[in-house]
C-alpha cells in the first residue's frame, strides 16, 4: 500500500497485502495486545499514531513484556479514503452474518465481508488457547469536534480498565449498535476497549491516540521498567484535553437514519455539549428536528456516510456504578431468573427472555445494574445478555489494574 493512497498522511512501510501494520515482540513474556486502526477508512489518526509510537517502542524491546500487534482494519476503504465501500465494517459482526460469511464462497462476499473474514481468521489464530491476558483496542475518530472518550460493552473487566484512563467512559453502546467488532471480542470474554480520539482531521487526535496506547501499556504492565515521567505526561495530556471529565456516562437515546432520510446536522455541535429537550439539532427530510430529551450529545453526524445521526448520554451516578459492581461480583444477577416474566433461553443458557407485557414496570436501569443488556427485541419480548458470564476474569486477576 503506497503512501499516496493515504491522502494527507505520512505513512511508511505499509503494503496493501499486509493486514498487520507492525508487530513488536518484547524480550520478556507478557500480555498480547491488538491495536486496530482504520476499521473505518476515513479515520486514520490511529494508523499514524501506531506507526509513530511503534517506531519508538521497536528500539525498546528489552523493556517490553509481551507482544504488540498494530492491525489495519478496512484496507479497501482506506485506499478510497471512505468510511466503507459496500457496508459499514463495524456493523456486521453479528452471529448470523459471521456464520454466513464463514460458510460462503469468497467470490460471493462483498468488500467488508471479505475484510471481516480475514480479521476473524487473524483474531482466532492469535487467541486460540491463550491463557495470558489479551487486550483488544479499537481506535476511531468522529466527524464532529470532540474530546477523547472510551466506549465499552459493559463487562466489569472492561469497566475496571477503562476507568483507569482520565477520559469519559461511555457504557451500553452495544444496545444501540448492531454488530460492532468489539462486541464479537467481548462474546469471547476478552478485554475490549474502543477509543474515540477526537475529530478526523484534528492533529490532536493522533496525539491523543499515542497517549492512550502508552497508558494502555503502562496500566497493564507491559514495561519491565516503568517510566513515571512519560506516564504522567500522557496521563496529564488526556486529562487536560477532557477538562478532567473522567466520568461514566450511559447512552439513553440513539437516532438512527433510515435509508432514504435526508439529514443535515446544524453546525457547531460537539460531543459532550449539553442539550435541552426541544432544542433544534438538524434538518431531517426538510423539517427541523428537535432533541427529544435533555442530556449531552455524542457523535453528531457531519459526514455523508453513516446512519447514526447522534446519541444522547446521561451521567451514571457513582452509587449506581458501585452497586452494579457489587451485584455482579457476588453473582446476584442470578436473582433475575426468579422475577416474573423472566425465563432462560432454552437455546442459550447465557441469555434471558423478558416478556414486556409482564416486566414493563421493570426499568431498563434495573437490568443494567445486574449486568444485563438488551441484545434483541420485538414488540413483546427482549433478549437479555450478561457479559459477566463470558468474561475471562481469571486471566486478568493478577494484572496491575485489576
Amino acid at each position: 500500500m503506497n503512501n499516496h493512497i493515504f491522502q494527507g498522511m505520512e505513512l511508511t512501510d505499509v503494503r496493501v497485502s499486509s493486514r498487520i501494520l507492525s508487530t513488536i515482540k518484547g524480550k520478556n513474556n507478557g500480555p498480547i495486545y491488538f491495536f486496530f486502526a482504520g476499521i473505518h477508512g476515513n479515520e486514520k489518526a490511529g494508523i499514524s499514531a501506531l506507526q509513530e509510537l511503534f517506531q519508538e517502542l521497536e528500539t525498546q524491546k528489552d523493556n517490553i513484556k509481551g507482544t504488540l500487534h498494530a492491525i489495519l482494519g478496512n484496507r479497501s476503504a482506506l485506499y478510497e479514503n471512505a468510511r466503507f465501500i459496500d457496508i459499514d465494517l463495524n456493523r456486521i459482526w453479528t452471529e448470523d452474518r459471521i456464520a454466513y460469511v464463514k460458510d460462503s464462497n469468497r467470490n460471493t462476499l462483498n468488500i467488508e465481508e471479505l475484510e471481516m473474514l480475514d480479521l476473524i481468521h487473524l483474531i482466532n489464530h492469535e487467541i486460540q488457547d491463550k491463557k495470558t491476558p489479551v487486550y483488544f483496542i479499537d481506535f476511531h475518530t468522529t466527524s464532529s469536534q470532540s474530546i477523547p472518550f472510551i466506549t465499552i460493552n459493559d463487562a466489569l473487566i472492561n469497566r475496571k480498565l477503562a476507568m483507569k484512563f482520565p477520559v469519559p467512559v461511555i457504557l451500553g453502546i452495544e444496545e444501540f449498535l448492531e454488530g460492532p467488532m468489539l462486541s464479537y471480542i467481548n462474546y469471547k470474554g476478552f478485554v475490549a476497549l474502543g477509543f474515540e480520539a477526537g475529530q478526523h482531521e484534528d492533529p490532536k487526535s493522533k496525539e491523543n491516540t499515542i497517549s492512550f496506547i502508552y497508558l494502555t501499556l503502562s496500566f497493564t504492565g507491559a514495561f519491565v521498567e516503568h517510566d513515571p515521567k512519560k506516564h504522567f505526561f500522557h496521563f496529564n495530556r488526556l486529562a487536560e484535553r477532557t477538562f478532567h471529565l473522567n466520568k461514566a456516562f450511559e447512552i439513553v437515546h440513539h437516532h438512527q437514519l433510515r435509508f432514504k432520510d435526508s439529514f443535515q446536522m446544524l453546525p457547531g455541535f460537539e460531543s459532550f455539549q449539553t442539550l435541552k429537550k426541544g432544542e433544534t439539532l438538524a434538518i431531517l427530510n426538510g423539517h427541523p428536528f428537535l432533541s427529544p430529551i435533555s442530556g449531552r450529545i455524542l457523535m453528531p453526524l457531519y459526514q455523508k456516510q453513516g446512519n447514526d445521526a447522534f446519541f444522547i448520554i446521561h451521567r451514571i451516578p457513582e452509587w449506581a456504578l458501585k452497586l452494579s459492581s457489587f451485584l455482579r461480583k457476588y453473582k446476584l444477577y442470578k436473582l433475575m431468573r426468579i422475577l416474573p416474566g423472566i425465563q432462560r433461553d432454552v437455546n442459550n443458557k447465557k441469555v434471558l427472555i423478558a416478556d414486556l407485557n409482564i416486566t414493563k414496570y421493570l426499568a431498563k436501569s434495573i437490568f443494567h445494574l445486574f449486568g444485563y443488556r438488551i441484545q434483541k427485541s420485538n414488540n413483546q419480548k427482549v433478549r437479555l445478555y450478561n457479559r459477566e458470564k463470558t468474561s475471562k476474569k481469571d486471566i486478568y486477576r493478577n494484572t496491575p489494574w485489576w
